[in-house]
């Protein structure tokens, strides 16, 4: 598994972004879970973006393990969704940061910096970030679809 290399390090603080590497993930390393977490989207609902409209945590007692992670979510409706068809709500490239996936590396994305695209949720690294994204977001889901999963394996 990657993680940030100088070159995002430095295009990330360029924009006064903190980058932070992207180490502590599920065990085949495709779902990205945080630094001292086995909980994918910092235990946000992925179900909640697309029902809802924006996110809400999840609950302890609606879980379920997929791709070597802890999903949670706000209730057992949601829960169902996502074990009827998880592919369709998880995020993009394993919840990592859709615009570094695109430049070629691994940063975390955040829960709360998201967008849907075509029925996709990506997130991105922050706000800042997310700016650069939506800039060219067609481009940059073509790089980073490109990019992933070769850009975590090592």
């Amino acid at each position: 598994m990657k993680t940030l290399t100088l070159a995002l390090a430095l295009s990330l603080s360029a924009t006064g972004v903190a980058a932070l590497p992207a180490t502590a993930q599920a065990a085949d390393d495709l779902i990205y879970t945080g630094l001292f977490s086995n909980t994918a989207v910092g235990g946000y609902d992925t179900v909640s973006y697309h029902t809802g409209g924006e996110p809400v945590r999840g609950s302890r007692e609606f879980r379920t393990d997929w791709q070597g992670a802890e999903w949670r979510f706000a209730s057992q409706d949601n829960l169902d969704l996502f074990l009827a068809d998880p592919e369709r709500y998880a995020p993009a490239y394993g919840g990592h940061c859709a615009w570094a996936m695109a430049q070629g590396y691994s940063a975390k994305g955040a829960p709360d910096i998201w967008r849907i695209v075509d029925d996709v949720l990506y997130l991105n690294f922050d706000q800042s970030v997310q700016e650069m994204w939506e800039a060219d977001i067609p481009g940059f889901i073509e790089a980073a679809d490109a990019n992933y999963p070769a850009v975590l394996e090592d």
